[in-house]
């Protein structure tokens, strides 16, 4: 079942959701909550590897840590790829799930908030990553603190007996796969 602004406020409001920062008056919607796109990226260099090796290549490698000063904003061009995150640290008990949707005002331009990794587990806590393409014909400007993507969360039938104890679990900003450490066990 997918909460309502009301049952969010009122979880919330006891501490079984957190969302920190989180303005609820500017951020709440009719069923979820929108949350903004913070100033730090991971960009992919250019390699002259002619591919990735998941079970042997640490993919933190390939990356570059971006970070946008105040005022500033991040210009992602055609076809590009990058890693963002939400500004807001989200915690989330052990019978409520949560999905990430990217707004439509952003795809109707071209941005595509996640390529895959819309949910979030039971038990969650962190900051998002975000998984940011382009796929429209001109370079788009983004100003980090706009609201970004919007978070959906579902009570489940029950509490989880297996919380999530990933390799992402504490994130503190963007953070680029790991898929070689459950690959190299």
């Amino acid at each position: 079942m997918i909460l309502s602004d009301t049952s969010i406020r009122e979880l919330m409001k006891k501490g079984g959701i957190k969302i920190t920062p989180c303005d609820l008056e500017r951020q709440l919607g009719s069923m979820g909550v929108d949350l903004r796109l913070s100033n730090e990226f991971k960009t992919f260099k250019t390699t002259h590897r002619p591919y990735i090796d998941l079970q042997k290549e640490n993919i933190e490698t390939d990356t570059e840590d971006v970070t946008i000063k105040e005022g500033e904003s991040f210009v992602l061009h055609p076809g590009e790829f990058m890693l963002g995150c939400t500004v807001e640290h989200i915690e989330l008990p052990n019978n409520i799930a949560a999905r990430l949707d990217g707004r439509s005002s952003l795809g109707r331009i071209g941005i595509i908030v996640h390529s895959t990794a819309g949910h979030i587990d039971p038990g969650w806590k962190g900051r998002l990553t975000l998984e940011i393409s382009n796929i429209g014909k001109l370079p788009i400007s983004l100003s980090p603190g706009i609201r970004f993507c919007h978070i959906i969360f579902e009570e489940l039938t029950s509490p989880v007996g297996k919380t999530y104890k990933g390799k992402y679990l504490g994130s503190r900003g963007p953070v680029a796969s790991r898929i070689n450490e459950e690959l190299s066990d």
